[in-house]
């Protein structure tokens, strides 16, 4: 069984047991977040598609941490001009674990 799921914007595909990192989410560590804003749910070969949401479905979630991602280099130049700009950037996350789909 998984689901198609909107977490802080973006769609996920999640089962049951797996850990997935999103963008940095409200909640403490080991706290119990429920999303219902299920897109699809497939049960075994019988798909449910949402109009545009699953009506009644949900996916519980426990947060595990909050972190940050790798350090992404931003490099702009203009060339002749003497133009060189270098920035780091690190996005902050939150790894989650997806304990059950609610269908």
């Amino acid at each position: 069984m998984y689901a198609i799921v909107e977490i802080a914007g973006q769609q996920f595909k999640v089962e049951k047991g797996r850990e997935i990192f999103t963008h940095r989410l409200e909640g403490d560590v080991n706290a119990a977040l429920v999303f219902d804003k299920v897109l699809l749910v497939d049960n075994g070969g019988t798909v449910q598609v949402g109009v545009p949401t699953v009506a009644g479905a949900s996916v519980k979630v426990t947060v595990l941490e909050h972190l940050k991602g790798e350090k992404v280099i931003v490099f702009k130049k203009k060339r002749r001009k003497g133009y060189k700009v270098k920035n780091g950037h690190r996005q902050y996350l939150t790894k989650i674990s997806i304990d059950e789909i609610v269908a």
